[in-house]
């Protein structure tokens, strides 16, 4: 099963926060300060590899969050650093962050490795601030927070050929006759519902990827029938094969037609080269074939006669296939990638101050929140260290713009004060 879009949220990992320790070994006097720092939070990184070729794998896992950082401890000790988590997707994957929509990545090269959220900062202990005019400081700092993305993902599928022509032109036919892939074949029009692919073997050993992309009707270019989610398949091959149906009414509008989407959709994709194989010749007459191939032959120079179900002048047709590919370079298709502060930016001192009753304030946010989680409201120190740092980020000044009275409880965490000018 092909899937080529999906959704996904990240989350990098939280920093560990720094802790309030000291030393208490016998015989040492005044050991001081000993809390060690904290580690820091997993990052998250997307590796493009060509072992896979769908985004299959996320419709059954859509979150990924890297490790979390551990707290420090006693005796100077850091706390371990979080796993990094890596997580793949194919080569041709193209990232955009929901929030922003902005594209942030364009992983097109295998084993291609792109940092998408870095982990939050460890918190420093109290023995990092230590002086020699504070040599027994009582407070500590919170871990960074994690970064939370949610990311869409779309596969513009890398293949070296890819097949074009109207619905049921043969192509998935063509496809399982060259390659040992198994596409699903019937007589009715949208069979192939999705692009699929196979890998045809070259002379020389290797080979390349043939892609089978679903048959286009008038009107395409604007959604209609598979619509243009089909036609970006095609606009990273080589060159196309252009499969005609000799037993319609007429083949050549139908070739028309479909070149006439293609330009609709990028006038990039409707210069790519094509090659024409008017197929199914086993099913009409001498005089039929002749009269296309001539016609064809006004529009194209490389033109086929080929019957895909019966394998007639198959090998001679995918003999100069192959000589094709090895000719025309993969075209490079340049993907707009916008500068991604949002891979590093663990900023979440923005905060919230709600009214919850006639004299009770509540401030939430996430910075203020790791801070109130490292302050003992028993500890004088921590207490003043805690409300130095509230009165820079200006949140007394909020208060006051919130309505709040002398007497007043504020609430900020664990931590509840009684408010006074």
């Amino acid at each position: 099963m092909f899937l080529d879009k999906a959704r996904i949220k990240i989350l990098s990992g939280k920093g560990g926060n720094g802790i309030v320790a000291w030393r208490r070994e016998k015989y040492v006097d005044k050991g001081g300060p000993a809390g060690g720092n904290g580690g820091r939070g997993g990052d998250v990184y997307f590796v493009a590899t060509e072992d896979m070729t769908t985004l299959m794998d996320f419709k059954f896992q859509s979150v990924f969050k890297a490790e979390n950082g551990e707290n420090g401890y006693i005796k100077t000790q850091h706390g371990k650093c979080g796993k990094d988590l890596f997580v793949k997707v194919p080569v041709g994957t193209i990232v955009k962050d929901i929030s922003t929509g902005k594209i942030i990545a364009d992983l097109n090269t295998d084993g291609q490795i792109v940092l998408i959220a870095k982990g939050g900062r460890g918190g420093r202990g109290n023995a990092c601030f230590a002086t020699a005019q504070k040599r027994a400081p009582q407070f500590c700092e919170p871990g960074e927070n994690g970064i939370e993305r949610t990311l869409e993902l779309e596969l513009k599928l890398i293949a070296d050929v890819g097949l074009l022509g109207m619905p049921n032109a043969g192509k998935s036919t063509l496809i399982s006759a060259v390659s040992s892939a198994k596409p699903k074949i019937a007589d009715y029009p949208f069979t192939t519902l999705v692009p699929n692919l196979g890998v045809v073997k070259k002379d020389s050993g290797d080979g390349y990827v043939l892609a089978d992309i679903p048959g286009l009707i008038e009107g395409a270019s604007e959604g209609i029938g598979l619509g243009h989610e089909f036609l970006r398949h095609v606009e990273r091959c080589r060159f196309l094969i252009h499969l005609v149906d000799l037993t319609k009414e007429n083949p050549v509008e139908n070739y028309k037609i479909i070149n006439e989407e293609l330009k609709k959709h990028s006038e990039q994709l409707s210069k790519v080269y094509q090659v024409i194989a008017l197929n199914k010749i086993d099913a009409v007459d001498e005089e039929t074939k002749q009269k296309y191939y001539n016609e064809f032959k006004k529009l194209a120079d490389d033109v086929f006669l080929i019957s895909a179900a019966t394998g007639e002048n198959l090998k001679q047709f995918m003999y100069f296939v192959e000589q094709k590919v090895d000719e025309i370079p993969k075209p490079i298709i340049e993907v707009e990638v916008e500068e991604d502060d949002g891979a590093t930016d663990n900023d979440d001192s923005d905060y919230q101050i709600y009214k919850v009753d006639k004299h009770t304030f509540v401030v939430e946010g996430g910075k203020i929140f790791r801070l109130a989680n490292v302050t003992d409201g028993r500890n004088t120190e921590q207490l003043y260290r805690f409300q130095n740092i509230l009165k820079s980020m200006g949140v007394f000044d909020a208060l006051k713009e919130a309505g709040v009275q002398e007497g007043d409880v504020v609430k900020i965490g664990h931590l509840e004060f009684d408010y006074l000018y």
